[in-house]
């Protein structure tokens, strides 16, 4: 057989870089070593990789190689469980009805790699922004309903169909008022918008990510600057909106201007509200469920996508829950 004969081949890089993208103990190597069957030696200067039986796959391995590279080069840690996520087969993380299903990528991300729906769940979230005007997207803590949204938003600006995006969450834990917290009015609500600047970085580039906001063609904001505002050609993220009062999701959702979206994300198990106060988002969803161009998309414990012991925990919550009732 040829590829016996093939020449181990030769990954120009240097030292402090193969370091970085190595992971600890050099993880993040033996994984693509038993993912694509192939051995990496890493005792020489550069990398040496070597296919190990027919289905050795060196081309694959040199592609992630380059993603890797990218990656570590930005700064990103790299980890095993980092590159885990990264080679997460699809059809793992898919139920079986989304085999025949074309996952076109929404975008790229800044690594360069396509952001696609990974559960029926997704995919529909995704279908019902193509038809619809306001989308609720309702479910538990890693579903990715968040990051999906803002990859939405941020495909459609780079498409140039909206010219500026919102991302809006009520920073309810610390009142609406934030008069308590030490700090100018921005040091304050970060901490509430920091899982959307997360989001929002690993999408784009720094400098890209930093010129948007310079233009204000990305604006990440709490809830409360909202009032008195027409959002026009925008698409608007509104997160955590279990938090939100009836009012203020009035308010919220009377602000859509002409060529607007809003998606409108929560989980009505983690309302932060004071006892007795309705939320906003089942709310909304009841009272508008029968409106023409108003979608609701329902996630569950099958859509957590993150750490596979995240499912477990939110099972084992639930059964719980059943029985502490």
């Amino acid at each position: 057989a040829n590829w016996r004969m093939s020449e181990p081949i030769r990954y120009p890089i240097s030292d402090d870089l193969k370091r970085l993208m190595a992971g600890e103990n050099e993880t993040v190597f033996r994984i693509l070593e038993s993912r694509f069957c192939v051995t990496i030696q890493t005792r020489l200067p550069g990398l040496f990789i070597e296919a190990k039986e027919e289905n050795s796959n060196i081309q694959a391995t040199l592609t992630l190689l380059d993603q890797i590279k990218l990656a570590a080069q930005n700064g990103t840690p790299i980890s095993g469980e980092w590159i885990r996520r990264l080679l997460e087969p699809q059809h793992e993380v898919l139920s079986s009805e989304l085999e025949n299903i074309p996952s076109e990528p929404i975008l790229r991300n800044r690594y360069g790699f396509p952001v696609v729906p990974r559960t029926k769940n997704q995919y529909d979230l995704i279908k019902a922004v193509e038809k619809n005007d306001i989308i609720f997207a309702k479910g538990p803590a890693g579903t990715g309903k968040t990051f999906l949204a803002v990859a939405l938003a941020v495909a459609s600006l780079e498409r140039h169909e909206a010219e500026r995006i919102c991302l809006v969450r009520p920073a309810v834990e610390a009142g609406e008022s934030l008069g308590y917290l030490p700090g100018d009015l921005k040091e304050k609500i970060a901490p509430y918008l920091r899982p959307i600047h997360d989001s929002l970085a690993e999408l784009l580039a720094p400098e890209k990510l930093k010129h948007y906001q310079e233009i204000g063609a990305i604006e990440v904001a709490p809830l409360a600057y909202m009032r008195g505002r027409t959002l026009k050609r925008a698409f608007i993220i509104l997160d955590e909106a279990q938090n939100t009062t009836v009012a203020q999701m009035k308010m919220f959702l009377t602000r859509l201007g002409t060529h607007s979206k809003a998606i409108i994300t929560g989980d009505a198990s983690q309302v932060d509200l004071a006892k007795g106060t309705v939320s906003g988002l089942n709310h909304a969803i009841d009272l508008l469920q029968h409106i023409h161009g108003i979608a609701h998309v329902e996630f569950n414990g099958t859509d957590v996508l993150r750490h596979r012991l995240v499912k477990d925990i939110i099972a084992a919550y639930e059964k719980n829950a059943g029985q502490t009732k």
